[in-house]
């Protein structure tokens, strides 16, 4: 007896862990497009990576459909409603952030050792009471991550530094959950509940 013929593109689509989960509706894409760019950034500033990087990612995982060059990067990230000026903005579709969410997770399973190096001594200077600037490895994330934010962010030169080496190592922390076994659901289902709330607030 033959056996049951899977639709087309299930098996091999490389979105097949997140066909499951919600679909975001264009309000809340409006935010989840916002908070991919700042998971981006937090990887940019720990491991000093870039579009290049970026854009292999995309290649490995079948994604030049969304993701094709330089240009289609920036402009994805661009779409980012927290983002200075308007050139290139465009509006984010359900595909486009799916694949954002997948390159970010390649890319933090590609640095999980740095991910957990760096958690490890936030958790180690945090239980000795001291600032996380201490550490050369945090120190030199926490200025990475807020120099670009400022340059970058409309709200940059008016968010207080605080507020960024806050949001800098949540992300952090969360960088860890997205470059383990389940990674890109485990972003997706954050993106869809970090939707929900006031955009405002920038974390989630």
């Amino acid at each position: 007896m033959p056996s049951p013929v899977k639709p087309p593109g299930v098996s091999n689509s490389p979105f097949a862990e997140l066909q499951n989960s919600q679909t975001p509706n264009p309000e809340q894409l409006d935010n989840i497009k916002a908070q991919l760019d700042l998971v981006l950034l937090a990887l940019e500033a720990l491991a000093g990576i870039g579009s290049e990087a970026m854009l292999q990612a995309a290649a490995q995982l079948n994604l030049e459909a969304q993701v094709a060059d330089r240009v289609s990067l920036w402009r994805l990230r661009q779409s980012s409603p927290l983002r200075k000026g308007s050139g290139g903005r465009k509006k984010l579709d359900v595909e486009e952030a799916r694949s954002l969410v997948l390159i970010s997770c390649h890319l933090a399973k590609q640095y999980q050792e740095l991910i957990r190096r760096a958690v490890a001594l936030l958790e180690q200077l945090t239980e000795q009471n001291r600032p996380p600037h201490q550490a050369a490895l945090l120190g030199d994330y926490l200025d990475r991550f807020s120099n670009t934010y400022q340059e970058r962010m409309q709200d940059g030169d008016r968010t207080h530094p605080d507020r960024l080496t806050h949001l800098a190592l949540k992300l952090l922390i969360d960088l860890l959950f997205y470059s383990g076994p389940g990674g890109p659901r485990r972003l997706w289902l954050a993106l869809l509940d970090s939707s929900l709330i006031d955009r405002e607030s920038q974390t989630f």
